[in-house]
Parts: C-alpha cells; structure tokens; sequence
C-alpha cells in the first residue's frame, strides 16, 4: 500500500507535535548531566529507546492519517500531553515517577492505536498485530515503574526488545509512506532537536560570569552544533528522500524507513544529548581540565552521532560514509586534549569536523567552479 505525493508535507500540527516530543532532548540532557556514569548513560538511552519508538511511530500515523478534522486533532492534543508529562517525569523515570512516566507512555500508545485504526483496512489488519505488541511494551514499561529493582529496570529492557520484535512481526508492507513527508517530519525533529541541545547547554550558563572564557564555550558549542547540522542537511537530506521515493516495492520502502529513520536515529539523537552534556560541563571551566567523563561525553557524542549518521548513509546507499567515520575517529581521540585543557577539546572538535566537511565537499565545489565556492555547506540540489 505504497504512495508518492509529493505536495503532502509537514502540518503546523506536527510541527507542534515535534516541539513537544524535542523537550525530552533537553530533559534527557539535564538527566544525565546530574548523573554522568554508566549506569546514567544506560537508563538515559532506555528512555531513549522507548520513546524514540512512539515517536516514530506517530511520524508513521500522520503520515498516514492527517490530522484533517476535530477528532484527530483532539487524539493527537492527547497524544502530546502524554509526551509532555513523560518529558516532565524523566529525571525521576527510575525512581518516584516511574508510574508516571508509564502511565503517559500507555496513553500515547493507546491514542496512537486508535488513529492508526482510521488509516483503512489495511491499517486494521496490520494493528492486530503491532497495536497488542505497543501495548504491551507500554504495559512492561508502567509495570516497571511499581516494580523494585532489578525488576524495574529488566521491565525497561524488555520493552524495546518488544518494539523492535513488532517492527518485524507485523505486515509491514501495509504501511502508507509518502517520501516527502516522511522525510521531512523526521528532518524537523533532528534539526529541533540539535536547536533544543542548544537550550541545554545554555541553561548550564545560569549563574555563571560572562568573561572570555565563558563567551569562547558558547561560541565553540554553537561550532560544533553547526556541524552536527552540516553532516545531516548538506544535501543528504534530499538525497534520502530521492531514494525512499524510488523505493518502489511496499515492503522495501517500509523498511527502509524503519531502518534509517527509525533505528540509525536512535545513535544520532543519542549523540545530540551527550554532546551537549559534555560541552554543558565546560562551561565555566574553559581553561582546566576536563574530568574523563566530561571529556568522554563530548568527543564520544559527537562520534557516536556521526556513527549513527553513517550508518543512515550507508542503508541508503549513499555517500559520505568515510568522511563521517573519520570525523568520528577524529573527535574521539580528542578526549584526552579535553583531559589537559577543556577548552582545546572544545576547538579541536568543530575543526575536525569542519576539515572533514571541506573534504567531502571539495571535490564537488572543484567540478562545479569558483561560482561554488560562496555555496560550500549548502545542497548540490
């Protein structure tokens, strides 16, 4: 049940849908900024998981089901507030408001069932089988949160396996994709949520002294969030929407779109929180050294989203892979600078970037001439 319209794209609705889903970005930040260990960096990329996954989920409803009348719209308002107070409840999703979070998490799972369920026939007979499954994931997940350790968190853990075992049981040839929308709905959150790390890492500046140090964290943050954009909106963008769009055969296309959009994200958003604890860290120590988890969260964030980002190119079959695993080898052997002398880390990491970015589009700019030159970082299309 495949379709092409290239004129159906992203609703101001959805829009506003992102932007709620984006403050788990900040949350998650601020969760492991408060608790920067293994075991912090485990629960925050649980949540993640799980959440990551309604999300998807609802980019695959709306790109289904338009939110064209009041009784969508109204469904969709619900399934916002769900994600609004499991935002709210993530810094104490292991702890006191696990019940919270898993009630909210069961909410948006229902909201989402039942506008699938409107999508047509085929959408009834392929939620007999994915809608129980979302279910009982958000069960798992609600459970979790009465639940003592080490049940708790082995609650947490199996729902995601739960997720990712309905993204192959169900007929997912059944789904409705239109590449445009599809691809820019994903577009959206992944550049509001690089713009929400930003918020992160401005939120640690309450309190501190604007000196030159200070000044100079902000300035390089905001680098190193440029090119964390730059890897993702320098034309692949168009690219992938060029190849979902081709993608002729229904099974194919669907899953391709879980693949790339739904899990090679998961390491890119991943990267976007830990990056910006890291860099968060710095401020107001831009001239000491970093401690090795500081320092390990920023060289290794921005690695891990350019690891993620890699993997998306190569499912796609598109160029630019190399680059991206260098940058990534690059920035992480950054990490013991960062551990004599924050701020060095600080600038080592945009310019690692940036020499692989000038790299990958040189040769484009040389075939197309010196009229290219003022359009470097900018799409070939």
């Amino acid at each position: 049940m495949t379709q092409e319209s290239p004129g159906i794209r992203v609703s101001t609705l959805e829009l506003f849908f992102d932007l709620v889903f984006v403050f788990t970005v900040t949350q998650l930040a601020d969760t492991l900024a408060d608790d920067l260990t293994l075991r912090g960096v485990g629960d925050v990329v649980l949540i993640l998981l799980v959440v990551w996954w309604m999300y998807s989920g609802y980019a695959w409803l709306t790109n289904a089901v338009a939110p064209t009348n009041t009784t969508r719209r109204t469904l969709l308002l619900a399934g916002m507030a769900g994600f609004l107070v499991m935002a709210l409840a993530i810094p104490e999703a292991f702890g006191e408001y696990g019940w919270i979070f898993g009630a909210s998490y069961l909410v948006v799972n229902v909201v989402h069932s039942v506008l699938f369920l409107q999508a047509g026939p085929g959408a009834v007979r392929m939620m007999r089988t994915l809608g129980p499954l979302n279910l009982f994931a958000a069960a798992l997940v609600l459970a979790g949160g009465f639940l003592p350790e080490p049940w708790r968190h082995l609650c947490w853990i199996a729902a995601p396996l739960v997720q990712i075992a309905g993204g192959y049981l169900h007929a997912i040839e059944m789904h409705s994709i239109t590449a445009g929308h599809f691809v820019e709905r994903h577009s959206l959150v992944m550049i509001i949520a690089i713009g929400e790390s930003i918020i992160a890492i401005g939120l640690g500046f309450r309190d501190v002294h604007l000196d030159g140090g200070a000044i100079l964290v902000a300035v390089l943050g905001l680098c190193i969030a440029y090119y964390l954009w730059w890897c993702y909106f320098a034309g692949d963008d168009k690219r992938s929407e060029e190849v979902l769009a081709n993608a002729a055969d229904p099974r194919r296309r669907s899953r391709l779109a879980l693949n790339a959009w739904g899990y090679a994200h998961v390491p890119m958003l991943l990267g976007i929180v830990v990056s910006a604890v890291g860099i968060k860290k710095t401020v107001g120590h831009a001239f000491e050294p970093l401690h090795w988890g500081p320092a390990l969260a920023l060289g290794g964030g921005v690695a891990v989203y350019l690891l993620g980002h890699a993997v998306f190119l190569r499912l796609l079959r598109l160029p630019g892979i190399v680059f991206r695993v260098t940058a990534a080898v690059g920035v992480l052997a950054t990490v013991p600078l960062g551990h004599v002398l924050a701020v060095a880390q600080l600038a080592a990491v945009p310019i690692i970037m940036a020499a692989c970015a000038i790299a990958e589009d040189y040769p484009r700019i040389r075939r197309l001439g010196p009229t290219a030159i003022g359009d470097f970082g900018r799409t070939s299309s």
